[in-house]
């Protein structure tokens, strides 16, 4: 399972002309979903990502969790995270699990992420999406768990 993270003033993502999630400070957060992951491991990445600590304190060092700023989660599922290139120029998507299993972790791992207290607003499964962002700092972290 993978995780794309990126600080943002405020995001949004639509689908068919109508914004279904929209957030202020926060993080928006891609997720994609390969064959063998399990909710063990959607657990321990929405912990690592309630707990993350990338919006800056007073002293402009960051310091601060997305709690401690009362920040907002997008989540929105990609799996062309598990895109593989190295073979020719069109990407093969093989290692991205199949839908009903990558739906089912990406719910999950949005249920976690609202167990820690924390505002979550979603992109819709599947959907063809557009995705909007104003990129804070620029940051951006990408987080894996085998």
């Amino acid at each position: 399972m993978k995780i794309v993270v990126q600080r943002v003033k405020n995001a949004k993502v639509e689908v068919d002309n109508k914004i279904v999630g929209k957030i202020e400070k926060g993080l928006l957060v891609l997720i994609g979903v390969t064959h063998n992951d399990t909710k063990e491991q959607a657990k321990y990445l929405a912990n690592k990502l309630c707990n993350l600590r990338v919006f800056e304190d007073e002293n402009e060092k960051m310091n601060l969790g997305i709690k401690d700023v009362k920040g907002e989660l997008l989540i929105v599922s990609q799996f062309t995270l598990y895109a593989d290139c190295l073979n020719g120029n069109r990407p093969s998507f093989s290692q991205a699990a199949k839908p009903d299993i990558a739906k089912e972790l990406y719910e999950y791992f949005c249920y976690e992420c609202e167990n820690n207290g924390i505002k979550v607003e979603r992109g819709i499964f599947g959907a063809d999406m557009q995705v909007s962002l104003i990129n804070d700092g620029p940051v951006t972290i990408i987080i894996e768990k085998d």
